[in-house]
């Protein structure tokens, strides 16, 4: 089961935010970013609550639901996001500004939420390969965390969430290796070692 994060995704120097499960973007954050960008070109403000409201919008929600089920999650709380499905968000990205829709659409044809995924998967597998493994079971939790710090640093990542394609894709490669490798070495410090250093030849 892929756990639910947060990414912040860069849209004009600004952060946007998508969840990595659903993929989901923050028609808040859009709003917000967007309106900047308004605002220095002088135009008036875009109004989240107003696009939602006309019969267009509430017609493609419909659709939407009929195809994918839940497109939109409303936040009931002040200040908090309002999440929308991917081509809600283009609609909306195109409402704001057609410029905005180049961007969205990057966004959802990369590979950055794959990556993300693919490697929560590996870092399970790779736990579970150095437990094995592991001479002292009882203080497992810490070697994985001083392991789990030593792969980040190879990746050259301080927030796995801010994390870019190429540095997914090392770390993925980084956790099949020692997976791999624990297999024929009972050590689990060679293990990591030649992993991460296999990995970065790659």
């Amino acid at each position: 089961m892929v756990t639910e994060v947060i990414m912040k995704r860069e849209l004009f120097g600004k952060d946007v935010s998508q969840k990595s499960k659903s993929g989901f973007f923050s028609a808040t954050d859009l709003v917000r970013v967007g309106n900047q960008w308004r605002i220095s070109n002088g135009l008036e403000m875009f109004k989240l609550n107003t696009w939602l409201s006309r019969k267009s919008t509430k017609e493609f929600i419909k659709e939407l639901e009929k195809e994918f089920g839940e497109s939109i999650i409303r936040s009931k709380a002040k200040n908090q996001h309002t999440w929308i499905h991917p081509y809600l968000f283009i609609d909306l990205a195109l409402n704001i500004n057609p410029q905005l829709k180049i961007e969205v659409y990057k966004w959802i044809y990369d590979e950055l939420l794959k990556y993300r995924n693919c490697s929560g998967d590996g870092y399970k597998k790779m736990s579970g390969a150095l437990f094995i493994n592991a001479t002292n079971k009882a203080n497992f939790h810490k070697e994985i965390g001083k392991f789990a710090r030593k792969i980040k640093d190879s990746c050259c990542v301080t927030d796995w969430n801010e994390a870019t394609e190429d540095q997914l894709i090392l770390r993925d490669k980084i956790h099949n290796n020692i997976s791999l490798l624990c297999d024929v070495l009972k050590n689990n410090e060679d293990a990591v070692r030649i992993g991460i250093n296999k990995a970065k030849e790659d």
